[in-house]
């Protein structure tokens, strides 16, 4: 009962019910032994009717022992994850503090992520929260992202090299911070994957255009991450994507959104980023009508009217 209860430790009310239900198994098994044995109950049976009950009773002591059932056996439960979530985690603060803009792309990641994530039954706490912390390596030099920029672009006293290297050396920043914090590995891992191999194609492209008689490295632009191996990763490596891509849109209409989103997914797709993810085409599909819903949501998309001609700018993805 206790297995197939399926408990949510998020809801206490679900974990009461679930006390009542072990108890009604325990009382049922064994009124049907008492009555095979005995043919009737006894007055040790109601003793052992009012034992199976302080035994439910103590099941309560198990809520309090999970963060130590966690740490000696290395799992992630719901309460965790719940309190790694809290703005009032010094890692979360720092972000915040150290590197705003970069908190409210995290936050628009994690509401696109986990409505994903809960359309296809993934597990949409685990993909919210790892949303929360991929990019906390930013916080060492937040000046270098766009987000964090106040006018003064810090890259401007930088080769593409030494700019492609700060904008990848988040992650490897990111991962060091969490295993300072003690972050469990469940959440390192989304940090580890969320740019998998991919390149800085923003500086690989201007690095091309600044030396076109030389024979580009792409290796000194591309992430040297993991690629995403669970469905929550695959889905936070393209929401992360798409909302830092979609802030290039002006005025964006559901066809430029359309387009954008078929455009980086297609591009992890051909760059083998999905290889070992746990990913079906079908899941794909409704995490993209779900992406597109999130995107009109979050910019407002309208429908182009024939009579209106405006000049639109094509969106190009900025890792």
């Amino acid at each position: 009962m206790a297995v197939i209860g399926n408990i949510d430790s998020r809801d206490l009310s679900q974990f009461f019910y679930s006390i009542l239900f072990i108890f009604l198994a325990y009382l049922l098994t064994f009124l049907g032994l008492s009555l095979i044995q005995e043919g009737k109950i006894t007055i040790a049976g109601v003793q052992v009717i009012s034992a199976l009950f302080i035994n439910v009773f103590l099941i309560l002591l198990a809520y309090p022992i999970i963060p130590l059932l966690e740490r000696l056996f290395g799992f992630t439960s719901t309460s965790l994850l719940l309190e790694l979530s809290s703005t009032n985690r010094p890692l979360i603060k720092k972000l915040i503090v150290e590197a705003p803009g970069t908190w409210q792309h995290s936050l628009q990641v994690a509401n696109i992520a986990e409505a994903a994530a809960t359309a296809i039954g993934a597990d949409a706490l685990l993909v919210k929260v790892g949303a929360l912390y991929h990019d906390i390596g930013k916080t060492v030099n937040p000046e270098y992202f766009i987000e964090n920029q106040k006018g003064y672009n810090a890259h401007q006293t930088l080769s593409s090299l030494q700019s492609a290297e700060k904008i990848i050396a988040h992650v490897h920043e990111g991962v060091k911070l969490a295993k300072k914090y003690r972050l469990p590995q469940v959440i390192i891992d989304f940090i580890e994957t969320h740019h998998g191999t991919t390149k800085v194609e923003f500086f690989y492209r201007k690095y091309k255009e600044e030396h076109p008689e030389e024979l580009v490295d792409e290796q000194q632009f591309r992430y040297p991450g993991i690629k995403p191996f669970t469905k929550e990763q695959t889905i936070l490596m393209v929401a992360d994507s798409l909302e830092a891509a979609s802030k290039t849109l002006k005025d964006p209409t559901m066809e430029d959104i359309n387009q954008l989103i078929d455009r980086i997914i297609h591009g992890k797709i051909t760059g083998g980023q999905f290889a070992q993810a746990e990913f079906t085409f079908q899941e794909l599909e409704i995490c993209r009508t779900v992406f597109q819903q999130s995107l009109y949501s979050i910019h407002h998309a309208r429908v182009e009217y024939p009579k209106e001609i405006e000049l639109k700018q094509e969106p190009t993805e900025l890792e």
